[in-house]
């Protein structure tokens, strides 16, 4: 009898334990909660449990439902803090969440742009960075998962939770958002919230609930439900990562490795890294030797390497300086005191290579930087010594293809709605950033749609269809710049069919007729070579204009937009929204009867741009209708530039 006292006393502590009252781990202390809105609070318990709220100095209490949740809303206030908030159920000890500030909340999502860390775009801003911090703006990432199921109640743990922005915390945390923050508290004086929520490299299908693809796009659903097999995925997630472990034993095995400054490299054939390209599968090492000079021997530095494809380990005089497992990150080593020596040293990078081809982005400085300012590129530092463009070059180890079935979940329909966004809701917004759709360009053509559901299915899950979105449409970029594509890159003149241009109208068509939506554009914001262009400072100050007009001042001048059009004979007129920078424009476009585009010659004055054509009745006018649309030249009398469009012309 005594026994079965205890085990029942055992299993009530254990059910006790189960149940206590818990919240979403978006509520932490530090958190921001959204100004001037109705602000959930919602969680878990017994069902029928009774929970108590305390906040502000008020009480509120509600009873946990059938299935065991609960929700109470506070009232609407004004922007403050800190507080405590303060939750309690009917079994166990309050949970106490402090320092926790009444302000704005912003949720920046998208791929990869709008995760590039502080950490790579320091050196265009140190000397900001390094001086700034504020309590006051609080920073979260939700960390990255998947369900290919359905949606989840909860995210994962994450490593940032609602922490104040300074250099430490900022430094893994998106540079949009850290800007953002920073711009909006100088705007309006009161504690922001950055939410940022992303995953680089994804397709907006993964971000778009089931509901709202699968009356259109039923294959698409399809597609995601044959990855529900967590056996299947386990599986095959094993046979990858044993394959590539395997490959990469065999290549080191095989490899003899050059790196030491003993290896005679006086026979290897020379090559120039602005046209160089190996299109082989396994290892290839490139040395070059550099003299450094008694005043700068034994000094701390840094190398600059520009960006490589695709993956390199990078060696000085034999010793391992650094190691970059993908193409797009700059490669910035830090060479420790006394590694660099008087007269001759050795460079050497191991390229190891998978697919495409190992190759330089030459449009990226190459060099080693001394003194205290050698983290800085924007100035660049002053005591620098150029590498040369030459280098010697030898195979290591060629390689068969290393096998594998692809099973990134992340790139699936509906699988990011499910474990990261659903999830949020509905944890009170000013408003939403989106920054994606590079992962779209090889086929923008429903990319207007997917938009307009994603948008829709957010403001449905957080029942609220006012919530604002800014789009940041694609920046310029030579959309040529893939793995293996013969250097270096030559502009391209000619009109042309781009995917990326198509991709940005899709954003623009969906923005203009949304009156919560605005487009940030920045087709003067990107680099020619480099799918994440570093200026993101820039970026979240269109971004913050967006909003400004959307929340604060409905009068504020974004992008010029074509508000009427006037054919006569053979010239276009253009009558825009507001005047802009006068003078002769550039890529400007029409059709013929056939459809066919032809450049045409563009003269801006005042707010009206006239085209001039005398060889036929244009059907159509469309403007930086490329990826990397260079001499685009329309802009605002504050500078902003005029987005990319195609418009037909009524005969």
């Amino acid at each position: 009898m005594k026994k079965i006292f205890v085990l029942c006393l055992t299993l009530l502590s254990v059910s006790l334990l189960e149940a206590k009252v818990c919240l979403p781990k978006l509520f932490q202390s530090g958190m921001v909660l959204q100004r001037g809105k109705t602000i959930p609070v919602w969680g878990k318990a017994d069902a029928g449990e009774a929970v108590t709220l305390r906040f502000n100095k008020k009480q509120y209490t509600t009873t946990a439902d059938t299935e065991g949740k609960w929700r109470i809303d506070l009232p609407k206030m004004k922007a403050g803090g800190p507080f405590v908030l303060e939750v309690r159920g009917e079994n166990e000890e309050v949970i106490e969440y402090t320092d926790v500030l009444i302000g704005d909340v912003w949720l920046c999502s998208g791929q990869s742009n709008i995760d590039v860390h502080i950490e790579r775009v320091y050196p265009q801003y140190a000397q900001e960075v390094d001086s700034y911090e504020n309590t006051k703006i609080r920073l979260f990432r939700v960390q990255n998962d998947t369900d290919t199921h359905g949606v989840r109640d909860d995210i994962k743990d994450t490593p940032i939770n609602w922490k104040p922005l300074n250099k430490q915390n900022a430094w893994p945390f998106s540079a949009v958002g850290y800007f953002l923050g920073k711009r909006m508290f100088e705007k309006t004086g009161v504690p922001q919230g950055i939410i940022v929520n992303s995953w680089g490299g994804t397709p907006i299908e993964a971000w778009i609930s089931k509901d709202s693809l699968i009356a259109d796009y039923p294959m698409l659903v399809k597609k995601t439900e044959m990855y529900q097999s967590d056996r299947f995925v386990r599986a095959q997630m094993q046979a990858n990562s044993a394959a590539s472990q395997q490959w990469q034993t065999i290549l080191n095995q095989n490899d003899p490795g050059f790196a030491d400054l003993s290896v005679d490299d006086v026979q290897w054939p020379q090559i120039n890294q602005e046209n160089w390209t190996w299109h082989g599968v396994g290892s290839v090492w490139l040395r070059q030797h550099i003299n450094i000079d008694k005043e700068h021997a034994g000094k701390p530095a840094r190398l600059l390497l520009g960006t490589l494809f695709d993956q390199d380990i990078t060696y000085l005089n034999g010793k391992e300086i650094g190691h970059t497992y993908y193409q797009y990150p700059p490669r910035r080593y830090d060479i420790p005191e006394g590694l660099l020596r008087e007269g001759d040293n050795v460079i050497a990078i191991r390229f190891i290579n998978k697919y495409g081809a190992a190759h330089f982005i030459p449009e990226k400085p190459y060099m080693l930087c001394f003194g205290e300012d050698r983290n800085s590129q924007n100035p660049m530092p002053k005591d620098i010594i150029p590498l040369g463009n030459n280098w010697k070059m030898k195979v290591g180890a060629e390689m068969p293809n290393c096998p594998s079935s692809d099973i990134s979940l992340q790139n699936l329909p509906t699988t990011l709605y499910n474990a990261v966004l659903y999830p949020l809701a509905p944890y009170a917004i000013n408003g939403v950033v989106w920054y994606q759709g590079e992962s779209n360009t090889g086929n923008p053509a429903p990319y207007d749609d997917y938009l307009k559901k994603l948008m829709g299915c957010w403001r449905d899950r957080w029942q609220d269809q006012q919530i604002p979105f800014v789009i940041v449409q694609l920046a310029n970029y030579d959309g040529r710049q893939q793995t293996g594509f013969p250097r270096p890159l030559t502009p391209q003149p000619e009109p042309m069919n781009s995917g990326w241009a198509q991709l940005r109208e899709a954003q623009r068509i969906v923005a203009k007729a949304d009156n919560r939506a605005e487009l940030a554009v920045i087709n003067d914001l990107g680099e020619t070579v480099d799918i994440h262009p570093l200026r993101k400072k820039e970026v979240a100050e269109r971004i913050a204009l967006c909003f400004d007009r959307l929340i604060y001042n409905n009068k504020v001048k974004l992008s010029p937009e074509v508000v009427d059009i006037i054919i006569t004979g053979s010239h276009v007129q253009l009558t825009l929204d507001q005047p802009v920078k006068e003078g002769e424009l550039y890529t400007f476009e029409v059709a013929d009867d056939n459809k066919t585009f032809h450049n045409v010659k563009a003269i801006g004055k005042g707010n009206v741009i006239t085209l001039l054509n005398s060889a036929f009745t244009p059907t159509a006018v469309r403007y930086a209708w490329k990826d990397n649309p260079l001499q685009a030249n329309v802009r605002s009398l504050t500078g902003i530039p005029m987005s990319s469009f195609e418009l037909k012309l009524k005969k």
